[in-house]
């Protein structure tokens, strides 16, 4: 029984102390006045009677009831139900209010109250002040309160003859039952009658109608989300202007979170004074009246439901995590069924007639029912996760949240993962874990009814009937008595508010109500006390959760082979067949990523630990640990599936005998997951292992019968088997009847039972967390954190002992090892917080807690001890399966830096190499060893996979090409430990991503990592390999050293130094090296302090610039070597002038060449001999050089044989452009004449190059661009193609769109006029002057129109650095793509815009080579003239001039525009320390992939092959060479290198030149030859451009796993294979087939083509039968010989080539690559020597198949077809097409006119019908038709679909066709 009211309480309105307007509320009286022993009288109930605050009102408003909770500090609740009704003021309270009383009003105008009834008798300035009666109760009983209230007031008001004192008496001594659905009437002694009852069970909450009302006002998923915020803890605010709503809201939202408790602040009514608290950290839910919403607003982390608006904002920093699917959609749909039954009807054609819809009390039950289904669903199966820890003398409960979310398959679900966190549930568990107590519906529902649950899922109707089940039981729990006696309570009068009240409410009289309250006190101590009859039983436990299936489905899901294969492999461990183990094993460790398998695992070792101990050798100790390592590193740090905890016992119990007295234990080669530095994990496993152990202390020895490895949730079938929770409540149930000695003893028992465990756990951490060798303890504490956990905690229990504990005991322990003590010390740390909170959760008496912390430092000083012994032994261990290091082979003169590093090499996402699109095996991962030579990183290792076989893996790539170096932490493909690791990426698209072995220390790493450093960026450029080839020098070696190169060299460069000092004067000696400004200062004139160094100053005398004539003996040597250097030669080649002795020359030549910058005084980076217009001084030179970036001025580098016209190349214009004034700031102190006289002399210089030239537009009327373009396309053009049809694309129209910067792919205009009308002025200019857009801004046109600007966009070195970056990640990712597939390679190809770049590079060399062969010069003047121009003019070059196609001209090339022209290949190469900043950027090999576009398109133009031009890409970055070294010509001569290439060298065996390799490789090989070289000589190629027509280099892609890169000759050739005769084995000759493996062998070498095989065996041949072996090249040319004499006989024209002795010249250039090839019978020998993409040989195949059919067509005569008339046509193309000359064919018999590109070709290219022609009429020449035709030759011939355009020869011939085609016509 309990009181039904406690406290009852008259509160007023009084004046506020500090005198302001606003009042407060006094209590006048309260009863009794004493406080109860058990419940003190609550504080501040002043405050809750008035929420809004106490304040007069103008008028009388109706009495106000509503109920507040208070909250004590023992969390009790206090029902404060207040009635509040209004009196007028009393003068005194008037007075405090009179100054404010006009505000008051007006403020109550605003708030709408101030609305004066007109009945009210009230005079005016009458105000009215609140009085509040209180009833203070520990019971919700809200109706009864607000009706004893009410009568007390109607008493008053009415004046009823009852007395007040006698009513509040028997209200506070009124007791009722709590709970049990009992019913009880009441009656206050005023003639009423009252009926109470209470709930059947104390636990279920009571709603009444709150829920329902809550629903209504907020909606479904308003209401969804209130609940999930409230389970996770955010903070809930309710605004209403009505109390009583506030109060229901709050009541209904905790009642929807049965079976859970609310443990945060709950304040359905919060005051106004108090509205600080929102700002509280903690959780709560609280009501506010609407009113003060304003002062909401700031609040950023509360959620705010408005009830009266039906709305919930959720700020955006808050998330509320939803209910896991399915659970929030069935809830969602479940309500909507409930709340809106018409729903499901709506669509109905025959609605049923209105069913009646349930009672709001009803509805609020039904909804309750949902959520205690959900409840019911989401902690199904709780109880199997629950340990007790202690029976006696309490319970102790704990909740194993891991394995709980592990069976679920909700470890990721963030809504249950809070909730479990939450304190409700902390709450939760220990109220509802105890094993015998009172079950309620909750309990009977999660136990029972799940299974029904599941099975109900999809069908509503069943859903709803359960609900409504539910939902009668929660109703009958409320109203155990549905026919209820009415309550009889007097009520007062209508509006008895407004009537005059005869007085206030009356002082009551203390003393009658304090004797009424004694005298009941004293009859309840007389009576017995009522003792509460609780029924307590076992709590059903419900079915374990097997039921949930796993979730990971995919590729790891276990099937019973895959388990079958676990099982195998251990028994063959076991068995010690120990190949049959390892071939299982990957597919061993594949399976482990499954749950299943991984129990099975530790099932299966289980069986092999006899007494805890089980022994095995080195081999399957190392099995045994790999497995364990993986089934762990899946392992979450929560564990949830419990795999770790089936190993603990297990890491323990295997082990090996290392030496007499030394046992390594599993576990110390565990310990690398972060699962074992978890608190949590080790607080789970020991309440279970204690709860075992306190089960084991309960039962029957007979009936203890657990195994080993029994898994939370798995039960064992016998019927006999009692879980622990059964065991425990059997022992509650004894409990009492036991005698105090037994109980004393249980509870000893219990206590030393967790006490020895709490040491073996002691005992067990120390062995996982302690690090086998202390010097890897930084790595521990990274990983497993156990820095960061000395402040976790795990527990809502925090204890305050354990940190003060566990450092005082720390200190003690008198261990202070200086190697140990840091990772000694956190592991003493964690185990003592650990110790800490289990001991004192589960009741460890202090005593036994402070022996614990004394121990555990022992413990571990022990440990740490004994590991000491077992690394020092396993140290001396041999390595069992390292395979044994296979040592790489060296270049002669290469030196290895580092020893082999055991490394595993991991795949780098290029599919091939790890078994995948190839279709090849997993080469790779592999595991070998690193070595670091001088030249080379080099990898060689075997494959990891044994099912691969024994293949050497080698990838390596000269140091020289690293390009980014990063670390990384991978896991060994073996082990599956994390290891730290390095990922090497060379821009010779080798990528070595290795993880170290454990066995290498950080150190080795370390060094590895700066030797590499060191080696990739040597301080010098004296450094590199290079130079340090063949010296016993150190790398760093004095810079003088390196000048030693003989005597001869010595003075030479000495002189020429001498000289140029001698030469230039004085002034020059005191200068700075020159160092071209970076990138950032490019655009920008050179600031002051470099004027020096860029340019000589003007002030020099006219004598020292000798001209050419006066040069010194000293000079003259210089010159002599000057000459000597390969450009003169080039120069003479193409008659741009002869040096004689006298360095005089022919004035009637053009040009001349010029010695003036023989010192490099003029141009640093230019080369010493220049060609300049012959009218040009030297010392003019001087002053043009300064208009230019660089001083690099207009030279002449080519001039075309045909047309005259020469290139020219410089760097950028500084300042405005070519005729703007020049900004001289680098001259000393330029007047005005000076500026003007350098730009006079720069226009002067370009006059003299346009005169220099022959006119070659000459009268002919040959004015327009596309008039030139046609002409010569006819004669001299080649275009390659990829099909033949369309194959001109209307160049015409195209070249002055292409002058114009404009891309190629913009659409003509409609009309077909030309785009830009300013091209096609009537005279073409003599020179065209391409350069940058930016540059040329603001430039006047040359009005004499001699030369023009040609602006176009290019890209800059930056941009082809970054395109570069994104092509090697495209070619060689680094990481496997998620899902592999062509097109994500394809996409970040593109990203790279790499081959945009060659497009547009092509595109503008084209354009160049179009302009040259038409008669005009072009100067290509971009950038700084190093980099885009270079690319540019060589590309010109080698597409106009057939001699830069042969291997000695493109050596030429190279030599003359890259290396003397000075490319700055130390600078783009970033070769040494200084460059490393700048980062690699390719321009040379952009250059190479250029020329391989062309070569793919003229596979016949070239006598080099493509591997060739990936030799030098692969050299130009290695630093073998000293060719592609330094940034020019006057750094060479600095070093002593530029002539050192001539000097007597024979008896030096490395080779220093790329090019002196070249050549020796060449004598020996044919492998730099390209067999299908058939050159043409007047051939000018053009290249398509487009990015459709370009291929990927295979450069980029492919890879030679079996020996490295192929470009080191030397050691590509791996050793000869045996013969067949020979085979080591004896046997009989096996066949000599191999397997060839895209990634892995070389093809060109496994599989060469025809040709180099019989060269190969000629030379075998000759040498058995021992002649001298013949060169191949001289084979080859005599059968090229006489391949040629037999062609003769045919009356042909010769060709010169073997393969196409019968194909006509002008098709050859298609070559291999074309549909319509050569003739089928020599196809063979079409394969270049090195064709290795797979693409070749297909369309090869393809061609093949092609040309045998043509073959035969070939031999028929001519008349075998019917050709009436027959000759060359010139026909106009379709629109913006130009004329082409035909073979036209005119047949009478099939009626039709066909057309052939030439007189033998077989397939037609077009057909004319006849019978669709209407006439033949004379035609008119259009533009672009041939110009010395008569207009009388041009015929058109109209047909239904089109007017064809025709030209003959001549008139006869045409009127000849005319007459054919008439009379076909006419026969027909």
């Amino acid at each position: 029984m309990a009181r039904l009211a406690d406290y009852f309480v008259l509160v007023a309105f009084g004046p506020h102390p500090r005198g302001s307007g606003e009042g407060q509320g006094q209590i006048l009286q309260r009863f009794p006045e004493k406080d109860w022993e058990d419940n003190p009288f609550p504080q501040g109930i002043e405050l809750f009677c008035q929420p809004s605050g106490w304040q007069l009102c103008p008028e009388r408003n109706p009495p106000t009831f509503f109920v507040a909770v208070l909250t004590d500090i023992n969390s009790e609740r206090h029902y404060c139900a207040c009635l509040t009704f209004w009196e007028p003021a009393e003068p005194t309270q008037e007075v405090v209010c009179t100054e404010d009383a006009t505000e008051r009003e007006e403020e109550a105008d605003d708030r709408g109250q101030a609305q004066l009834s007109p009945t009210a008798p009230a005079q005016s300035g009458q105000l009215f002040a609140p009085k509040t009666l209180v009833l203070v109760s520990r019971l919700d009983h809200t109706e009864v309160f607000r009706n004893s209230l009410g009568l007390i007031y109607a008493i008053h008001v009415e004046g009823l003859n009852v007395c007040l004192e006698n009513v509040i008496g028997n209200l506070l001594t009124c007791t009722v039952p709590l709970a049990g659905g009992s019913q009880r009437t009441i009656s206050l002694g005023a003639g009423d009658r009252q009926v109470i009852q209470t709930p059947l069970a104390d636990s279920l909450p009571v709603s009444r109608c709150s829920v329902a009302l809550l629903f209504r006002q907020l909606g479904i998923t308003n209401v969804l989300s209130l609940f999930c915020a409230a389970l996770t803890e955010h903070k809930v605010l309710f605004l209403s202007r009505s109390y009583q709503r506030l109060a229901d809201a709050c009541r209904g939202l905790l009642a929807l979170l049965f079976p859970l408790r609310y443990s945060f602040t709950y304040v359905p009514i919060l005051p106004a004074q108090l509205l600080e608290v929102l700002s509280t950290p903690t959780p709560f839910i609280i009501g506010v009246n609407a009113a003060f919403q304003a002062e909401t607003q700031e609040l950023l982390d509360v959620i705010i439901a408005d009830l009266d608006g039906g709305t919930v904002t959720v700020p955006e920093c808050v998330h509320i995590p939803p209910l896991p699917e399915p659970l929030q959609s069935q809830t969602h749909s479940v309500l909507s069924m409930v709340l809106d039954p018409e729903l499901e009807l709506a669509d109905l054609a025959f609605p049923p007639p209105t069913t009646s819809s349930s009672s709001l009390k009803m509805q609020d039950k039904e909804l309750r029912a949902v959520f205690l289904r959900l409840f019911a669903q989401l902690l199904q199966g709780y109880r199997w996760c629950l340990h007790i820890v202690r029976i006696h003398p309490e319970p102790v409960i704990r909740f194993h949240k891991a394995a709980f979310l592990g069976q679920r398959g909700l470890v990721e679900d963030d809504f249950l993962m809070k909730v479990l966190e939450g304190m409700a549930f902390a709450g939760f568990v220990s109220e509802r874990g105890v094993p015998y107590r009172p079950t309620d519906l909750f309990d009977e529902l999660v136990a029972h009814e799940v299974a029904r649950m599941r099975a109900d899922e999809n069908h509503p109707q069943r859903v709803l009937r359960h609900v409504q089940e539910l939902a009668e039981q929660l109703y009958k729990n409320e109203n155990p008595y549905p026919a209820v006696a009415m309550h009889k309570v007097q009520r007062p009068g209508e509006a008895s508010h407004l009537r005059r009240a005869p007085r206030p409410f009356p002082r009551l009289d203390e003393g009658t109500v304090q004797w009424i309250v004694d005298q009941a006190a004293a009859k309840m101590q007389g009576a017995p006390p009522a003792v509460k009859t609780e029924r307590r039983t076992t709590v059903p436990s419900g079915p374990p959760m097997t039921a949930i299936l796993e979730r990971c489905s995919g590729p790891h899901v276990n099937s019973a082979r895959r388990l079958e294969v676990v099982r195998n492999c251990i028994s063959y461990v076991f068995e010690g067949k120990m190949l049959e183990a390892k071939k299982l094993l990957p597919a061993v460790l594949r399976a482990l990523k499954g749950r299943a398998a991984r129990r099975c695992l530790a099932q299966e070792l289980h069986l092999h630990v006899q007494q805890n101990r089980a022994v095995l050798d080195h081999q399957q100790f190392d099995f045994v640990v790999r497995m364990m390592n993986c089934c762990l590193q899946d392992c979450t740090s929560l564990d949830e599936h419990g795999i770790a905890a089936a190993l603990l016992p297990l890491v323990t119990a295997f082990c090996r005998k290392l030496s007499p007295g030394v046992t390594q234990f599993a576990y110390s080669c565990v310990q690398e997951h972060v699962v074992w530095s978890t608190p949590q994990f080790w607080e789970a496993m020991f309440y279970g292992d204690v709860q075992t152990h306190i089960r084991a202390l309960y039962l029957e020895p007979s009936e203890d019968s657990v195994s080993p490895f029994q898994e939370v949730g798995e039960t064992q079938t016998q019927e006999d088997e009692r879980s622990a929770l059964d065991v425990a409540s059997e022992q509650r149930r004894l409990w009492p009847t036991l005698s105090r000695e037994k109980q004393q003893e249980l509870v000893q028992k219990e206590e030393s039972t967790v006490f020895s465990q709490a040491i073996h756990y002691a005992n067990r951490m120390s062995y996982l967390l302690l690090p086998l060798d202390s010097s890897k303890s930084r790595l521990l504490r990274e990983r497993a954190g156990l820095g960061d956990l000395e402040s976790a905690s795990n527990s809502l229990v925090t204890n305050s002992m354990a940190g003060s504990v566990a450092e005082s005991y720390d200190t003690e322990s008198g261990f202070e090892d200086a190697e140990t003590c840091d990772v000694a010390g956190a592991v003493v740390r964690f185990i003592n917080r650990f110790v800490d909170k289990v001991c004192t959760e589960s009741g460890v008496t202090s005593d036994h807690l402070k022996g614990l912390h004394v121990m555990v430092p022992d413990i571990v000083q022990m440990h740490i001890e004994t590991l000491e012994a077992v690394h020092r032994e396993s140290k001396r261990l041999p390595p069992i399966q390292k395979p044994k290091l296979l040592r790489p082979r060296l270049l002669p003169g290469e030196e290895c830096v580092l020893d082999g590093l055991r490394v595993y090499l991991l795949p780098d996402g290029r599919e091939e190499g790890a078994g995948g699109s190839g279709g090849g095996p997993a080469l790779l991962p592999a595991e070998g060893a690193v070595f670091l030579t001088t030249y080379r990183v080099i990898f060689t290792g075997m494959p990891t996979d044994p099912l691969v076989g024994e293949q050497v893996v080698v990838r390596s790539f000269p140091v020289a090409a690293l390009t980014k170096e990063k670390r990384i932490s991978v896991q060994t493909p073996v082990d599956q430990l994390l290891q730290d690791g390095l990922q090497l990426r060379s821009c010779t698209f080798q990528l070595l991503k290795m993880a170290f072995d454990e066995e290498v220390g950080s150190d080795s790493a370390e060094l590895f990592r700066k030797q590499l450093h060191k080696l990739r960026y040597p301080p010098d450029i004296r450094g590199t390999f290079a130079f340090t080839l063949g010296s016993a020098h150190t790398p760093c070696r004095p810079s003088r050293a390196a000048k030693d190169k003989g005597p001869s060299l010595r003075t030479l460069s000495r002189n020429l130094v001498k000289n140029a000092k001698k030469t230039i004067g004085r002034q020059y000696v005191t200068r700075k090296k020159y160092n071209p400004p970076s990138w950032e200062h490019r655009g920008q004139p050179p600031p002051e302090d470099q004027e020096d160094e860029i340019s000589v100053s003007e002030e020099l005398e006219p004598s020292t610039l000798t001209p050419s004539s006066a040069l010194k003996p000293s000079d003259r040597m210089t010159m002599s070597s000057l000459v000597e250097r390969a450009c003169c030669r080039d120069y003479q080649r193409l008659g741009l002038g002869t040096l004689s002795s006298s360095l005089s020359r022919a004035k009637s030549e053009p040009f001349r060449i010029s010695p003036v910058n023989r010192m490099y005084a003029i141009c640093r980076s230019y080369p010493g001999l220049l060609i300049v217009p012959q009218s040009i001084q030297d010392n003019a030179l001087q002053r043009v050089s300064r208009c230019y970036r660089q001083n690099r001025f207009p030279v002449v580098c080519w001039r075309s044989g045909r047309s005259k016209a020469v290139l020219l190349r410089s760097g950028g214009l500084h300042g405005k452009g070519v005729v703007g004034l020049f900004k001289a700031q680098n001259a000393p102190s330029p007047g005005q004449s000076q500026a003007d006289s350098s730009s006079l002399e720069q226009e002067k210089y370009l006059q003299a190059v346009v005169s220099s030239m022959p006119r070659y537009a000459d009268s002919s009327g040959r004015n327009t661009l596309s008039g030139f373009s046609s002409a010569h396309m006819g004669g001299h053009g080649k275009w390659g193609s990829v099909r033949a049809s369309g194959r001109s694309s209307g160049l015409g129209t195209d070249v002055g769109s292409r002058l114009a910067g404009r891309d190629v792919l913009s659409p003509p205009q409609a009309n077909g006029a030309p785009p830009d009308p300013g091209f096609l002025r009537p005279q073409r200019a003599a020179l065209y002057i391409i350069g940058d857009k930016a540059q040329l801004k603001g430039v006047r046109p040359d009005p004499l129109q001699q030369w023009e600007l040609v602006p176009i966009e290019v890209f800059e070195a930056r941009q082809v650095k970054a395109s570069f970056k994104k092509l090697l990640k495209a070619c060689v990712p680094g990481y496997p793509a998620a899902e592999p597939s062509p097109a994500s390679f394809l996409r970040s190809l593109e990203d790279s815009e790499w081959l945009i770049q060659i497009h547009k590079l092509l595109q503008i060399s084209v354009l160049v080579v179009e302009l040259l062969d038409s008669g005009s010069s072009v100067l290509v003047s971009l950038e700084d003239g190093w980099d885009i121009t270079t690319q540019v003019v060589s590309l010109v070059q080698l597409l106009s001039d057939p001699f830069y196609r042969t291997l000695e001209g493109f050596r030429l090339l190279v030599e003359k525009e890259w290396l003397s022209f000075g490319h700055r290949f130390s600078h783009r190469g970033a070769h040494t320390l200084a460059g490393q900043s700048s980062g690699f950027t390719p321009v040379f090999l952009q250059f190479l992939d250029c020329v391989y576009q062309v070569h793919l398109q003229f596979p016949m133009e070239f006598e080099f092959s493509q591997f060739y031009l990936k030799f030098l890409g692969y050299h130009h970055a290695s630093r073998r060479f000293r060719t592609f070294l330094l940034d020019s010509d006057y750094e060479r001569i600095e070093l002593g290198l530029l002539y050192e290439e001539k000097g007597d060298r024979k008896g030096q065996l490395a080779c220093r030149s790329v090019w002196e390799y070249v050549d020796r490789l060449s004598k020996r090989t044919p492998v730099f030859y390209n067999y299908t070289y058939a050159p043409e000589d007047t051939e000018v190629l053009r290249p398509y451009s487009n990015v459709s027509n370009l291929k990927v280099w295979d450069f980029y892609t492919e890879e030679t796993l079996a020996e490295g890169p192929p470009y080191d000759w030397e050691l590509a050739q791996g050793p000869p294979e045996p013969p067949e005769e020979e085979r080591p084995d004896g046997g009989a000759p096996q066949s000599r087939r191999r397997v060839v493996w895209p990634c892995y062998d070389s093809r060109p070498r496994v599989q060469p083509d025809a040709i180099s095989r019989l060269l190969e065996e000629l030379q075998r041949l000759e040498t058995e039968l021992g002649r001298p072996p013949e060169r191949w090249k001289d084979t080859w040319d005599r059968v090229k010989a006489a391949q040629c004499l037999e062609g003769r006989p045919d009356g042909r024209s010769t060709p010169s080539s073997l393969l196409v002795s019968s194909v006509p010249h002008h098709r050859r250039s298609l070559g291999v690559y074309l549909q319509e090839g050569p003739v089928g019978s020599t196809l063979s020998l079409s394969l270049d020597s090195d064709q290795s993409s797979g693409s070749t040989t297909s369309s090869s195949r393809q061609a093949a198949r092609r040309s045998t059919s043509t073959l035969y067509s070939q031999f028929q005569t001519a008349e075998s077809e019917n050709r009436s008339y027959e000759g060359t046509l010139y026909k106009k193309g379709a629109f913006m097409k130009p004329w082409k000359a035909r073979w036209f064919v005119l047949d009478k018999t099939k009626h039709q006119l066909r057309y052939y590109d030439h007189r033998v070709d077989t397939e037609c290219k077009g057909v004319i019908d006849l019978a669709e022609v209407e006439a033949v009429v004379p035609g008119t020449p259009t533009m672009g038709a041939p110009k010395t035709v008569d207009e009388k030759a041009f015929f058109d011939v109209k047909t239904t679909r089109r007017v064809y355009n025709f030209c003959a020869q001549d008139v006869p011939s045409a009127q000849q066709w005319v007459d054919r085609i008439q009379s076909c016509l006419s026969d027909a």
